[in-house]
């Protein structure tokens, strides 16, 4: 049966006579001009490898994932096969250059049969990030653990997600790492929000650099290491701990270099080198990107999604009012369906009686208890506007600004660090931030 082939560049293009004129397993089904033909012609099922030239296009993870995800075997040509492969493009079949014709349809019939032996390889860890149309009978080669050189790591992840509508999840997150870091836990906080990340400003990091977009990029040369991860963080103080930051982007329309494959990197290497990070992630849960009809559109969502479904613990945040909490509920619902791995612990946040009533808790349990999911409420944090206005002017965690808050204690008490249980400090003011790493 004859092996259905696309090329890309010039020299791979020259090998078309040859290939042909062997009326062997492969046949070129098309020479594509450039990256996007290439990956418009792979994912709509019209080959099964592609053999692409030297300089022709940049070997990246994303784009490795997505051919093979589609079914294809991807054959480079080149001079020498880089020893050893980076992690995240392993598999890749290299080729020389000069090659003769017989030699090549024989390499590529070769990485067919060893992609289609392929038994154990699960169906789609990138389902729920970039979901894609592909037909039953196509088996697809998951990535494999993107932890670059580091050894698995112990450290959790917890993501911060809530629905629309600024419920709180900056702040939850941010003292959350905050609290852990002062308690002397090893701590990274990431802010995935590809809509409106906030975290820099919000802890005065007025950089103009993106630190989760510069990971992103050298995850998608092939390698990410948690010493990289460390370069790139910026280190700030926090009552005597110290809190690693890797800031978000700097402007929404830079979403598309947050892409899902390379992004996936990122915890892999943060749990090398923290025991606990926290991601602050968007809102929308929503695939539209499905709806332009074109498989090549990025996935602006699939940064959220993918968060939620390589994290260890969700922590869902909603509004304590009469809209936030329908607003959470059919959230959550929507979480469910779409990334079913997920087990979020539900927090409500700005509790105030004057928006839900008298004994507010009491009220929300009950309105959970009749419309919620079967999941209880973790916790209730109270609205203290005056404590995160002043944190935000000092441009830092609450534990600095606002140690007697009942927000800090209550979101002290969500991260497991009771505050009774911590050492007293002798000034509640804010101490000059200190800043040890920056981005580079």
């Amino acid at each position: 049966m004859s092996i259905p082939v696309v090329t890309l560049g010039a020299a791979a293009s020259a090998f078309v006579p040859g290939l042909e004129q062997l009326r062997g397993p492969v046949t070129v089904v098309r020479r594509c001009d450039d990256v996007a033909e290439l990956i418009a012609a792979c994912q709509s099922g019209l080959a099964r490898a592609a053999i692409l030239a030297p300089g022709a296009t940049e070997l990246t993870v994303s784009l490795v994932t997505r051919l093979r995800f589609a079914g294809v075997v991807v054959v480079a040509l080149a001079d020498d096969a880089p020893e050893p492969e980076p992690p995240g493009l392993e598999g890749i079949a290299y080729v020389d250059r000069n090659v003769a014709p017989a030699a090549l349809a024989d390499a590529v019939s070769l990485a067919v049969e060893r992609f289609d032996a392929e038994d154990s390889r699960p169906r789609g860890s990138l389902a729920y990030a970039d979901p894609l149309d592909l037909p039953e009978t196509v088996v697809a080669a998951a990535p494999r653990s993107p932890e670059g050189d580091d050894p698995p790591g112990a450290g959790r992840v917890i993501a911060v997600w809530g629905p629309m509508g600024s419920p709180g999840r900056t702040i939850v997150a941010i003292n959350m790492a905050a609290e852990l870091a002062a308690a002397g836990t090893s701590v990274l906080l990431v802010d995935a929000d590809t809509y409106a990340a906030s975290i820099g400003p919000s802890l005065g990091l007025l950089d103009e650099s993106a630190g989760l977009a510069q990971a992103c990029r050298i995850a998608d040369q092939g390698g990410f290491t948690a010493a990289a991860l460390d370069r790139i963080a910026v280190s700030i103080a926090i009552r005597g701990g110290r809190l690693r930051v890797l800031t978000g982007i700097t402007r929404a329309d830079r979403w598309p270099e947050v892409r899902p494959a390379a992004l996936s990197h990122v915890p892999g290497a943060a749990r090398a080198l923290a025991g606990v990070t926290i991601i602050d992630c968007g809102f929308c849960l929503e695939a539209d990107e499905e709806l332009s009809f074109d498989t090549l559109a990025p996935r602006r969502n699939g940064a959220t999604l993918r968060c939620l479904e390589l994290a260890d613990d969700v922590v869902a945040v909603g509004g304590a009012d009469a809209i936030g909490v329908p607003r959470l509920v059919k959230a959550l619902t929507e979480l469910v369906e779409i990334v079913p791995t997920t087990a979020p612990r539900v927090v409500f946040n700005r509790v105030r009686a004057a928006a839900v009533g008298r004994s507010p808790e009491s009220q929300l349990r009950e309105a959970w208890a009749r419309f919620g999911p079967a999941s209880g409420i973790a916790a209730f944090l109270p609205v203290d506007h005056a404590a995160a206005d002043q944190a935000l002017l000092a441009g830092t965690a609450l534990l600095e600004t606002a140690a007697s808050s009942p927000l800090r204690r209550a979101i002290a008490d969500l991260a497991d660090v009771p505050v009774s249980d911590r050492r007293r400090q002798r000034s509640v003011r804010a101490p000059r931030r200190e800043v040890f790493g920056q981005h580079r």
